[in-house]
């Protein structure tokens, strides 16, 4: 889902930048008043996780890749504010150091993967609580849901940048990604169940309850 350099129109990378740096700047201020320092350290081991699970990857289509993303895990147990800021952290570490992902594409890269998934989980999440769905099934949802709609605005930007026609980008993307979401939902549903149960996040480790809190 890393989108290279020389893959975006201007027209998609400038205003998806903005949007980006809006996000964080906001998702930054929200997350101060949420976290205290006993929970840094969850962000820590939070960050170096999904940053391994992103590195696994493999060509898609049109010069994407396909690979875990963790927005959903993130969001459920962190928050999404906090979620936000790990995700733009990991993908900003890959593109200036490893190369995964284009540098002036950043904020597109951000903004599908930090910004679009994590909040497609979110509301997913919630949603599915409040219907009572339990916890694994929740999690899962949401995390599959989080990868597609990634894919499915990385496919646009993609295809109005003139990269690939839609036609052939949207059913690779989230043919491959459909398939990836399936491991990255069971991940997040026993992670997530064995969060709650064990309850080491303390508070952040109900989405709900972050949201009444962040809020």
């Amino acid at each position: 889902m890393h989108i290279p350099d020389g893959f975006l129109d201007v027209k998609i990378w400038a205003p998806t930048a903005v949007i980006s740096i809006c996000a964080l700047s906001y998702a930054s201020s929200k997350a101060r008043e949420a976290l205290d320092e006993r929970q840094l350290p969850a962000l820590g081991v939070m960050c170096a996780f999904i940053f391994a699970g992103q590195m696994i990857n493999f060509p898609v289509a049109a010069g994407a890749s396909g690979h875990l993303l963790g927005a959903a895990l993130a969001t459920i147990i962190l928050g999404p504010w906090s979620a936000c800021l790990i995700l733009a952290t990991v993908l900003a570490v890959q593109s200036l150091f490893f190369q995964d992902g284009g540098i002036i594409v950043l904020g597109a890269n951000i903004f599908n993967m930090a910004v679009v998934a994590v909040t497609a989980s979110y509301y997913t999440f919630r949603l599915l609580e409040r219907l009572k769905a339990g916890t694994m099934i929740a999690g899962f949802v949401a995390a599959w849901l989080s990868i597609i709609a990634a894919a499915v605005f990385a496919s646009f930007e993609l295809a109005i940048s003139g990269t690939a026609p839609l036609g052939i980008v949207l059913p690779a993307m989230t043919g491959w990604h459909a398939l990836i979401g399936i491991g990255e939902g069971i991940i997040t549903a026993v992670v997530v169940a064995f969060v709650r149960r064990s309850n080491i996040f303390g508070r952040h480790n109900n989405a709900g309850e972050v949201t009444a809190n962040e809020a």
